[in-house]
This record gives structure tokens, sequence and C-alpha cells, in this order.
């Protein structure tokens, strides 16, 4: 569970709460119509821009924000490097047997196609293509949010027009004027919370998932390669440390060392 996301959205109302109450009245801050054209609006909206299949698919997507592990690159790039051992100790069929010892699906069907004698480069081919397939259904999971938190502030816009029209459509009682207007003003604010809160920050924590794994996947697919080619474990070891940011290189050395 990424505990960031969690903590980050609790804090976030926490604060706007806790500003409505030094304010003054929380109950002045609800409006239930407000709430129905900015949420409802948004919902719609994102059915009408997207196939069902993908609007299907948020829940999903939202436990893959917050709910994804991240792995080590280190972890990964010695995984991939004790491989390599094997490989060059025991020869690449070797590592058949240790494919069932393997979590990682992907790892795996990288491995038994080397292990097959398929062509090398049938090989970065076909994880290359996985690779982008995955990409694409990254990218697709982040416009859903994107599209929501687009929405979300225009029918905040929306909602404070019509709360407007309905004000100045009874002027005569200029004692409700006041009223009129901080219910109008509501769904600005609420269409604002939900976009900047939720939405676009859970598109923008997507993409960083996203990220980290293309550069996991592509780890894979060069220890793989190097692995089918026959390279010196230590070879496979600097290749894939190149990966690596600068600092965390450094301080291995240094470990090393």
């Amino acid at each position: 569970m990424d505990l960031g996301t969690i903590v980050g959205v609790i804090m976030a109302f926490a604060l706007i709460i806790w500003a409505i109450f030094a304010g003054g009245s929380f109950g002045a801050f609800v409006d239930i119509p407000s709430m129905v054209i900015v949420v409802g609006g948004t919902i719609c909206t994102t059915l009408i821009s997207n196939p069902m299949d993908k609007v299907k698919a948020i829940m999903g997507v939202t436990r893959k924000a917050m709910m994804h592990k991240s792995e080590s690159p280190q972890k990964l790039i010695q995984e991939l490097v004790s491989y390599a051992e094997i490989a060059r100790r025991d020869g690449i069929l070797s590592l058949e047997a240790q494919c069932k010892e393997i979590d990682d699906p992907f790892i795996v069907r990288g491995i038994q196609m080397a292990v097959d004698g398929t062509d090398p480069e049938l090989i970065e081919q076909i994880m290359e293509t996985e690779l982008e397939n995955l990409v694409e259904r990254h990218e697709a999971g982040k416009a859903l949010y994107d599209t929501l938190g687009k929405y979300a502030p225009a029918f905040g816009m929306i909602g404070t027009l019509i709360g407007l029209v309905a004000m100045l459509a009874n002027m005569s009682d200029p004692s409700k004027i006041g009223g009129g207007m901080a219910v109008a003003l509501l769904t600005t604010l609420y269409g604002a919370i939900i976009s900047n809160v939720v939405f676009l920050p859970m598109a923008d924590k997507l993409a960083k998932r996203s990220g980290e794994e293309i550069i996991l996947k592509t780890i894979i697919i060069k220890g793989v390669m190097s692995i089918q080619s026959g390279d010196n474990p230590r070879v496979v070891e600097q290749k894939l440390k190149t990966f690596l940011p600068p600092s965390i290189r450094a301080t291995e050395e240094a470990e090393a060392a």
C-alpha cells in the first residue's frame, strides 16, 4: 500500500475542513445540488469521452496507484546477474529449472524464449512489444484521471453560472443575494477540490508509476538479452547499472570498494 497517496489525500481534506471550521460554519459549505452537479456532470462527461471498458477499469487503475509496491531496481539487477552467473557456469539450459522460482512472468517469458533457442532479435521484439502495450494501458489509465480532473472544475463553473442566473432572477429580495452568491460559488469550490486533491494528483501518481515500471521492464529486456548472448556476469551487471541514477551507482561503487 502506498501510504504517501493515502496520507496526502487525508491531510489535504483535513486542511480544507480545518479552514472551513476556522472561517465559519461547516453547514454553509454543504450544498447537495452543487455536489450533484459537479460529481454527476464529471461522471457523465467521462462516460461520453471514454469507451465503457476504459471507464470500468478505473477501479483497477485506482488500485494500481494506491496499492502498488515499487520494486527496487538494484534488487532486480542482482537477480538478473545471478541468472547470468548460473547460465555462465552451467549453461543457459540450466535456467529452465530456475523459471519455477521466478515471480515476475515477464522475466520468465524472456528466459524461456532464450532457453528455447529463439532468435535474439525476435526475443527483443516480442518483449519490447509487450512493453509498448504496457505503456499504452498505463497511458489510458492516466488519461481517465486527466479527464476527470479536466471536467470537474468545468462543471463547478457551470453550477456557479446556474446559481448566479437563479440569484439574479430573484433580485426582489436583497437579503437573499449574499446567501445565493455563496451557494452559487460552492460548485466552483467543489470542482476545484476534487480536481486538485484527487483526480490530477492521481494522474500524476500513475505517470510516475508507469515510468518506474518502464525502467524495470527495460532492465529485464537488456538483462535477458545479455544472458542470451552469453555475456560475463560482470558485464551484465555493468550494463544494467547504467539505468541507475549516478548517485546510487556512486554509493554502490563506494560500498564495493
